[in-house]
């Protein structure tokens, strides 16, 4: 179980220097709590990717400290990190990394069998519907629109019931409306579950209500 992720002092050489000035996150201390739900406002060339990349561990070329839990994760094994990524992060990647010739229920199924949990197929519907693509459940992925496709990996990920949510610009192809809803379905099984959240944006937040605003 995770409770806490903590950076300290990170940077990365790739960063320009404007990516770091007046930035809350490179180069600064912050703990985000297992149970908090936390946005990130990260405009362009502010390092996003390489926040997202770091939080799920696949970027190790930075200077300070990535902890969990106060212990640091250049010391995880690559067993450790596929734990962290099994059981107590779930991601939901900008280029969302769905099996194309795969349908939308097994890409949702996979997850399950990767982690060796049972889902419930009643929540999996219900999520579904209450995203509005129910009815394409059994459409390959490949046949979907990407904001089709953005709810399809965003039921993957909140299926996973892990300690921290991280999700980079999940409602990039979404409307307003369906951007609010999903929102809320996220926010709510977060809650449910005692999750942590940590949202990726470009910038647009719709009034969204966060426990904290961080500026990349």
């Amino acid at each position: 179980m995770a409770t806490q992720i903590q950076l300290n002092q990170i940077s990365f050489d790739t960063l320009p220097s404007f990516a770091i000035e007046n930035s809350q996150v490179w180069n600064q201390t912050i703990n985000i709590n297992k149970g908090e739900q936390v946005l990130v406002s990260a405009p362009s060339g502010k390092g996003k990717s390489s926040f997202i990349s770091l939080l799920y561990g696949l970027r190790r070329d930075y200077t300070g400290y990535y902890k969990i839990d106060g212990v640091d994760t250049a010391q995880f094994s690559a067993a450790r990190w596929s734990d962290f990524r099994s059981f107590e992060a779930s991601i939901v990647f900008q280029d969302l990394r769905l099996l194309m010739d795969y349908s939308v229920w097994d890409n949702l199924a996979l997850k399950g069998k990767l982690t060796g949990s049972e889902f419930d197929k009643n929540s999996i519907y219900t999520m579904a519907e209450v995203l509005g693509i129910d009815f394409l459940l059994e459409k390959k992925c490949s046949q979907l629109s990407y904001g089709e496709r953005q709810r399809v990996a965003i039921i993957r990920s909140l299926l996973q019931k892990p300690d921290f949510f991280i999700m980079d610009e999940p409602f990039s192809h979404l409307d307003e409306k369906n951007s609010e809803k999903a929102l809320q379905l996220i926010q709510n099984e977060a809650i449910k579950i005692g999750s942590g959240l940590i949202i990726t944006t470009l910038g647009s937040n719709y009034g969204w209500g966060f426990d904290r605003l961080i500026m990349l």
